[in-house]
């Protein structure tokens, strides 16, 4: 007999999440009080700021059951916080998870859930000390807030960047969206499971580890992750530092699977690329004689992170352009994901 939440209620479930944790999860050093009162508590650090985000995910809009694993679905609503800490140039400690569950959910999806959390904290040493339970109708919910801290001085703003700096990405932006273009396209096709584009949309990975070092190392002006699109995360930068962006699309790192993908969708890898796609990569500015010790800096991870240069920032107010080879240059749009437009909301990851 599969057991659920209603036959064990909000308390109980409440204990079954907290054996979990204490059993599978890890101790984070400066809590003085974590789950069991009124509120979570712990101590600061000496000479760290306290980093603070929070994200969430809702049934029909940002994921489709059908399509990912409770375990999946943890590590996702977990890796878009640590990104946001990663992008300033922290590091995550402590995650209050509040859901929306429907009663007849079996316990042991639950209980994936919360591993797929532990799976992308416990690397950090970050624990979950808090969080809340309601019951929900339709439409299942997880909101994280995570805390995170970094060295006093050293966050990366979006407002940094400078005429002449170098832009930089890691990874490759669009891999998300070509996958879940995939599922859309091939809903029933069993193929599809192990696909790295669809494995890029439902668990993808965070660059934070990335984001501190950079931060760290004092060599970066600005930085950002790309949740909604790599335009649309760019022109946040460009708005906020007051400048503009030249891009070179022939150095756009492009895998051969986005562009048989593309293919097979009738649309140009470029559109992925440059569209809304939360593949968490980072977006980096920097003089430009920084930028080579930014790329070891990646390379120097375990694993390593692949970053490239893919344009260079002016002193056009929040004007995108692409630079083609014969030295025309076409405007692009800022557009991005915005969760109240009807036009790109599609093209969202859910």
């Amino acid at each position: 007999m599969v057991e659920r939440i209603k036959d064990v209620g909000e308390f109980g479930l409440i204990r079954r999440i907290r054996e979990l944790l204490d059993r599978e999860g890890v101790s984070t050093p400066g809590v003085t009080l974590g789950i069991g009162d009124d509120t979570a508590a712990f101590l600061p650090r000496p000479g760290c700021e306290i980093l603070i985000t929070c994200d969430s995910l809702v049934e029909g809009r940002h994921f489709l059951p059908d399509w990912i694993t409770f375990e999946a679905l943890g590590r996702r609503a977990m890796v878009q916080n640590i990104s946001d800490i990663g992008a300033m140039g922290g590091r995550p400690l402590y995650a209050l998870v509040s859901l929306g569950l429907k009663e007849d959910l079996p316990l042991e999806k639950i209980d994936d859930l919360y591993r797929g959390f532990l799976k992308e904290l416990n690397p950090f040493q970050a624990s979950i000390i808090g969080g809340n339970l309601t019951r929900c109708g339709a439409e299942l919910f997880i909101d994280i807030t995570l805390i995170g801290e970094a060295e006093q001085g050293k966050t990366l703003k979006r407002g940094g960047a400078r005429k002449g700096d170098a832009l930089l990405v890691s990874g490759c932006p669009g891999r998300a969206a070509a996958g879940l273009d995939l599922l859309l396209h091939r809903p029933d096709d069993p193929r599809l499971k192990d696909h790295p584009l669809v494995r890029a949309y439902q668990t993808p990975t965070h660059r934070a580890r990335l984001g501190e070092k950079v931060a760290r190392a004092g060599w970066a002006t600005a930085m950002i992750d790309i949740s909604d699109g790599f335009l649309g995360d760019l022109g946040h930068i460009l708005s906020e530092s007051r400048v503009g962006a030249r891009l070179f699309p022939e150095r756009f790192p492009i895998p051969q699977e986005l562009k048989e993908a593309a293919e097979e969708l009738g649309r140009n890898p470029l559109a992925f690329f440059l569209g809304p796609s939360d593949d968490y990569e980072l977006i980096i500015t920097c003089p430009p004689e920084n930028a080579e010790k930014i790329l070891d800096l990646g390379k120097a991870l375990d694993p390593p992170v692949s970053l490239t240069v893919v344009g260079a920032i002016n002193d056009r107010p929040e004007v995108i352009t692409l630079a083609a080879g014969d030295g025309t240059e076409t405007p692009v749009s800022l557009g991005g994901w915005d969760h109240f437009l009807e036009k790109t909301r599609r093209r969202k990851n859910g």
